[in-house]
């Protein structure tokens, strides 16, 4: 997930760069996972498959909401399992996973051209420990302790009145009042367990296999479910995504692993990571499978600057790069690890400069499998392998454009003459507190309202001269400064062309708990079972 590597042990990763292609400039679509991984599926900005949102809902918020990724979208999963692929996934996932009852299934990872899957729908958060850092938790027992308050305050008022013969009538407003105050109570006092139970749990296919996780076991179970794929599919053409649960806050971490980085428990996390992909790798090397295997290393967004607790950064750092996890077209928040290994195919050591998507995995994907890209709407995504190949010196994507929710933030325009990488921003958010990099005290950066800056003139910078966007571009200090900005204004108008109207999968309706679609192993609510005791 939220992947920042700084001086960290990270033999593996290394390893995987060194014998591979390695792309400096690789990009996510979207700063958070939920539309990030949309787009890395399909091949399209996450705003065509309408995952995104125009109310603050950033990503999914439950396991038992209705919204998810559209049943009429193509993964690159579904094309290569129609050419005879065995199509895997292991890990995390939180694309959805019902529509109108607890298991229709309809936004699940089988439904989306997978043939396994064993992990988490949801998300790994910090709500799964009970840590401090809450992404809802803490709100919601806030929300609940004022309701609670009030109806308390209500029912003594209430008694009070009927007691002094102040007020008539029965006792009924009391005792509803009473019961409502003990209900809320009730509520925000189990809140953390019935998050937990609601939505850190395991997978296997269609079937819940432990609910709530037993952490301590998640590693090796995903490192045993890894193995167990390669090995049974060894003798087919496989396509395997493993999802990591890491390095998500709360970053959880085995014992075996902790306190040996010096970067702190976010380095831990980090080396644990590593660790696992090269039990991976070695895996490959064990089944002979490492010369026919095509490997690929990313992240789905930046370090989480707002995972700060006290003294302690807990969401990574994301190095000279401004801004991070949830900012829509700062770097911080969408340039990532891009790594592709492929021994005998691939060049050994190339490093690539130009800029490069998430979306492009979909069509080299599906090319190299023998599949067609869909012919029947827009694909996003181009086709890296003459780029990986060093066939080709420069990239298709002349244009790149950077959403925050429904709502552009930034473009970017890569000159082919004179080789300059102009990067604008429309709309920023606002730092708090002023001078910071981040939005601290606030989860997350908003994507509009009264906490971003709209810029008229916007903000150019040349990322070829200044990635760090440390120092915005003026008609004074830049003479091309206005062709600059009519180049991506066309662009940026040309692609509002192609977009069409989609229900939006992240909006208040789709992205509301209903009880009736919560994936329940045993009697609701009490979601309790493990079919992993003695598996790990």
């Amino acid at each position: 997930n939220m992947l920042r590597l700084e001086h960290a042990w990270t033999p593996n990763i290394d390893r995987l760069a060194r014998d591979g292609v390695m792309l400096t400039q690789h990009l996510a679509a979207a700063s958070v996972c939920t539309p990030s991984r949309a787009a890395f599926l399909t091949g399209r900005y996450p705003l065509r498959s309408g995952m995104v949102s125009s109310n603050g809902y950033r990503v999914l918020q439950w396991t038992g909401v209705s919204g998810g990724l559209p049943t009429n979208e193509t993964t690159f999963a579904k094309i290569l399992k129609d050419r005879g692929y065995a199509t895997g996934l292991i890990g995390k996932w939180h694309l959805g996973l019902n529509c109108e009852s607890s298991n229709d299934h309809c936004h699940h990872p089988l439904n989306h051209g997978f043939d396994h899957f064993y992990g988490m729908p949801f998300s790994m958060m910090g709500d799964c420990i009970r840590w401090e850092l809450s992404e809802k938790r803490a709100g919601m027992e806030r929300k609940l302790n004022v309701c609670f308050q009030i109806m308390a305050l209500a029912a003594l008022t209430l008694t009070a009145g009927k007691l002094t013969h102040l007020t008539s009538g029965s006792w009924t407003p009391v005792i509803w009042s009473t019961m409502a105050a003990m209900l809320l109570f009730t509520t925000s006092y189990f809140l953390g367990a019935l998050i937990v139970h609601a939505d850190c749990f395991l997978m296997r296919n269609h079937t819940i296999t432990e609910q709530p996780m037993h952490f301590p076991r998640t590693t090796s179970l995903i490192l045993k479910e890894v193995s167990s794929f390669i090995q049974r599919n060894k003798q087919t053409p496989f396509l395997l995504f493993v999802s990591f649960l890491h390095v998500h806050t709360p970053l959880i971490t085995t014992e075996k692993f902790r306190g040996k980085s010096v970067h702190g428990l976010y380095g831990d996390n980090t080396e644990e990571m590593d660790w696992m992909l090269g039990k991976i790798l070695d895996t490959l090397d064990t089944e002979g499978l490492t010369n026919s295997t095509l490997v690929y290393f990313t992240s789905d967004h930046g370090g989480s600057l707002e995972s700060r607790l006290r003294n302690n950064q807990y969401g990574g750092s994301n190095g000279i790069y401004k801004g991070g996890k949830g900012m829509g077209g700062w770097e911080g928040g969408i340039r990532v690890p891009g790594i592709f290994r492929w021994p005998g195919v691939l060049p050994v050591g190339r490093v690539i400069h130009e800029p490069t998507s998430l979306m492009d995995v979909f069509p080299t994907v599906v090319q190299l499998g023998g599949g067609e890209v869909p012919q029947d709407r827009v694909i996003d995504g181009r086709d890296m392998l003459p780029l990986l190949l060093g066939t080709a010196q420069h990239w298709d994507h002349e244009f790149l454009r950077h959403y925050c929710e429904n709502f552009l933030h930034a473009a970017r325009w890569h000159q082919r003459d004179g080789g300059r990488l102009w990067k604008v921003h429309y709309t920023t958010p606002v730092f708090h507190p002023y001078g910071a990099g981040a939005c601290y005290g606030r989860g997350v950066c908003p994507c509009f309202g009264d906490q971003v800056a709209h810029h008229d003139p916007p903000l150019l910078f040349d990322l070829s001269r200044d990635p760090s966007e440390a120092h915005a571009l003026t008609p004074d200090t830049e003479p091309a400064f206005y062709r600059v900005m009519d180049t991506i204004s066309r662009a940026v108008e040309e692609h509002r062309r192609t977009l069409g109207p989609v229900p939006m999968q992240l909006d208040a309706l789709g992205n509301i708990w209903k009880p009736w679609l919560q994936p329940c192993c045993g009697p609701f609510p009490l979601c309790w079972c493990d079919r992993e005791n003695g598996q790990a």
